[in-house]
């Protein structure tokens, strides 16, 4: 599948998709090379039915900016020009993955993204290697305190689409990177 077949499903994905339809897509993708993903990229949820859906978003995810294979920032909140970057450590991840539905409140949801910025951070959390993911070697984005590795797969050039492997959730969550222009 060419590249701009693969934007086109992953467009289509983008609006419904089983979790099945999404990992077969994943694994037609092409692997991707650490270095490709070096620079800022915005990122968004693929549903999937996932109890992770819309989580991130509700609280003012940004996406995710890798430095260099040893500077991740993993997670970048806020609207331009005021992003920053959380501390994942800090995050009761677990507890706030059951904590999701409760994110549909608007006031919760706000509230939610103001205590982040108390877990704000300048340093990085998270390195990027190559690691072998569903068959396959490709960049993989490795947590420094957290059970948690993004793998990647090539979209086109500026665009990848993740899968988030959890070791609390046994399902991955699906998401999708598109890289940021200066």
């Amino acid at each position: 599948m060419a590249a701009g077949q693969r934007l086109a499903r992953l467009e289509e994905l983008e609006r419904s998709a089983t979790l099945d339809d999404a990992l077969a897509f994943f694994d037609a993708c092409p692997a991707v090379a650490v270095d490709d993903m070096l620079g800022a990229w915005r990122g968004g949820g693929l549903a999937t039915d996932h109890p992770m859906d819309g989580m991130l978003e509700a609280t003012g995810w940004h996406g995710k900016r890798f430095d260099s294979v040893d500077a991740v920032h993993p997670l970048i909140f806020g609207t331009r020009p005021k992003l920053f970057s959380v501390n994942p450590a800090l995050l009761p991840m677990k507890a706030a993955v059951s904590l999701t539905p409760l994110l549909e409140n608007r006031t919760v949801s706000a509230l939610s993204a103001r205590v982040l910025r108390l877990a704000r951070t300048t340093k990085p959390a998270a390195r990027l290697r190559p690691v072998e993911y569903r068959g396959v070697v490709t960049a993989t984005m490795s947590y420094d305190a957290l059970p948690i590795n993004d793998h990647f797969r090539k979209v086109d050039d500026d665009t990848v689409i993740g899968a988030m492997d959890f070791r609390a959730i046994d399902r991955p969550f699906l998401f999708t990177l598109r890289r940021e222009t200066a």
